[in-house]
């Protein structure tokens, strides 16, 4: 998932063995008197199931949207659960267990037929709106057509433009298709069965029904992009106020009914979400107990990172092995990076050592990375076609440098090019990163500005719309990447297979279209023996570094705060690394 998208996953052995590794088992760490330092690793703290209080978040910019259908950051799709649920969803747990997908929205695991090329599901009975209607197939049918095919939702992925039957080839959505029948390939029989009919074999499909975008929308109530404003919830609680820059308040559902809901236990009577809040300020806030979440999941700032690991807040910190990537995209059509061997130059002469530095370093950074997928990815092979070495004093040696210069030699830049890098702008370590890469590129005479832009509009107006990125020649852009779902290909299709490359909230930053690599993401999820696709996931990420079109520059890990009154805190791979909000509740 994006941007912190999107969702990160642990194979099984890695998730405790990190833990373990990481916090001695759970001990604590320090004097305070918390559930102990790491805990939340691989074990929801602070459990309870007393209701009432409100829990309070904060950003430091803003959504995407949080419309089910229109979102794509993995902290949006963690925190919909709350006021909407899908088919399917990551299960309400920590370490391990969270990787897990269970029925939601349906009766149970989708059923399916033709070599995985159909697949059926049964929804409960029983579930209503906030407004007292009740939830049919029809409904999520709608909400798949609108996320899916309109042109005017376009920051999430469109797997299932991709992967459905073509049978209405010039549909454009029900925005202007008006027919009742939309889509022959979604069919509804019933008002508690839908049934997928998909143009190739999709092994992971229950993965793919965990994603918001299977959070049924009534067709009546559809108010396009204004749809965020008034969302019709159909999980425990509705959103009273929705005001983008600012606010979102939530209150109970009433017409919930727990008894068609056995994952969620609706602690809080209120959660309230303050938006564009300054990083450090919701570090101190957490700290001083009137706050009880960073709702982004990325862990404390530089400067709060000491004050958590004194031994009175230490008890309090989770240091998770997040799952996620943070890489830099190169552009392969912004010039002169159009020439591989200048893409090449570059990741030779990125100081990846000091991009992690500026970060947070290996505690609070992560590890340098030399693949797209992370280590605690399925399909992960370790390899590294872009060697680097570090000189005594710091920085690269005279070897990795010479063989940036040799690159720029081989595509006619000897003396280096100019261009530009983005960064989030609300978002200090990560702008850090983008100044340390900026200062190891002029080593071989690549000079970069760098462009910052909001997170909550970084891939639906910037960095996301290749016109944009063309037009103002910015040829490297900073991102985070967390898999979709826990396998190579929820990881790697959307940032770089030719399909995802869109107008506009695309993730395929370097639009990189290699067939080699579409070819072997494409035969790979239709493969039914999952050891032999696991295999392929490997030799795609191969595949996509000998295109230099991706520069990973560190496995993702985050000091993490949960404050004292915080109930029910785990750490959910499923979403990246951040904490589970879908059962938290407040002492």
């Amino acid at each position: 998932m994006n941007k912190m998208r999107p969702f990160a996953v642990f194979a099984a052995g890695v998730v405790a063995a990190a833990g373990l590794a990481a916090c001695g088992g759970g001990e604590s760490g320090g004097s305070g008197s918390g559930p102990g330092y790491n805990a939340g690793v691989n074990e929801v703290v602070n459990k309870s199931d007393k209701k009432g209080g409100t829990l309070k978040l904060a950003d430091s910019d803003d959504w995407d949207s949080p419309d089910p259908g229109n979102t794509y950051y993995a902290f949006s799709q963690n925190f919909a659960r709350l006021y909407g649920r899908g088919l399917t969803t990551a299960k309400a747990a920590a370490g391990k267990e969270s990787l897990e997908i269970v029925p939601d929205l349906a009766t149970d695991m989708g059923q399916p037929s033709d070599g995985g090329k159909t697949w059926t599901y049964k929804l409960r009975t029983g579930v209503k709106y906030d407004d007292g209607t009740t939830v049919t197939s029809k409904d999520v049918k709608y909400a798949i057509e609108r996320s899916n095919y309109t042109k005017e939702l376009q920051l999430g992925p469109k797997y299932f433009k991709q992967y459905l039957v073509d049978n209405k080839p010039a549909y454009k959505g029900p925005y202007e298709d008006k027919s009742d029948e939309g889509l022959k390939s979604i069919e509804t029989p019933d008002d508690q069965t839908i049934i997928f009919h998909l143009n190739e074999p999709f092994q992971e499909f229950d993965y793919l029904v965990s994603m918001s975008q299977s959070i049924p929308v009534p067709k009546a109530k559809d108010t396009g992009t204004k749809y965020e404003t008034s969302i019709v919830s159909s999980g425990p609680y509705k959103i009273d106020n929705y005001t983008r820059g600012k606010s979102m308040s939530l209150s109970r559902n009433p017409n919930w009914n727990q008894s068609t809901d056995p994952l969620r236990k609706a602690l809080p009577d209120k959660i309230e979400v303050q938006i564009k809040q300054n990083a450090d300020d919701i570090d101190q806030r957490l700290l001083a107990g009137s706050l009880d979440m960073d709702i982004t999941g990325v862990g404390v700032q530089a400067g709060t990172q000491p004050k958590v690991l004194t031994p009175e807040q230490k008890p309090y910190v989770d240091n998770p092995i997040q799952g996620f990537l943070r890489f830099m995209s190169l552009n392969v059509n912004v010039k002169p990076l159009d020439n591989i061997h200048c893409r090449m130059a570059v990741q030779y002469a990125t100081d990846k050592v000091a991009a992690q530095t500026a970060y947070g370093g290996p505690l609070a950074g992560g590890d340098v990375a030399t693949t797209v997928l992370p280590p605690s990815v399925d399909g992960y092979t370790k390899f590294d076609l872009y060697p680097q070495k570090q000189a005594e004093g710091g920085g690269l040696d005279q070897a990795t440098l010479a063989k940036a210069k040799s690159e720029l030699q081989a595509c006619g830049k000897p003396n280096g090019f100019t261009s530009k890098i983005s960064a989030r702008s609300d978002r200090p370590k990560e702008v850090a990163m983008a100044e340390a890469i900026q200062q190891s590129l002029a080593k071989v005479g690549i000079k970069v500005s760098i462009v910052q832009f909001p997170a909550g509009d970084y891939f639906n107006k910037y960095v996301g719309v290749p016109k944009y990125v063309h037009d103002h020649e910015i040829g490297m852009m900073i991102m985070a990447w967390a898999a979709d779902w826990p396998t190579g290909y929820g990881f790697l299709s959307q940032i770089v297979h030719g399909s995802a490359i869109k107008p506009s909230g695309g993730n395929n930053l370097a639009e990189l279209n290699d067939p080699k690599v579409n070819k072997g993401l494409d035969d790979a999820i239709s493969t039914q023996d999952k050891a032999a696709r696991t295999k392929m996931y490997g030799e795609v990420d191969k595949a996509v570094m000998g295109t230099a079109a991706e520069v990973p520059l560190i496995y993702a890990k985050a000091l993490m705060y949960r404050p004292k009154r915080v109930t029910n805190a785990g750490i959910t791979y499923y979403y990246g690394g951040m904490y589970d909000y879908l059962n938290m509740g407040v002492e």
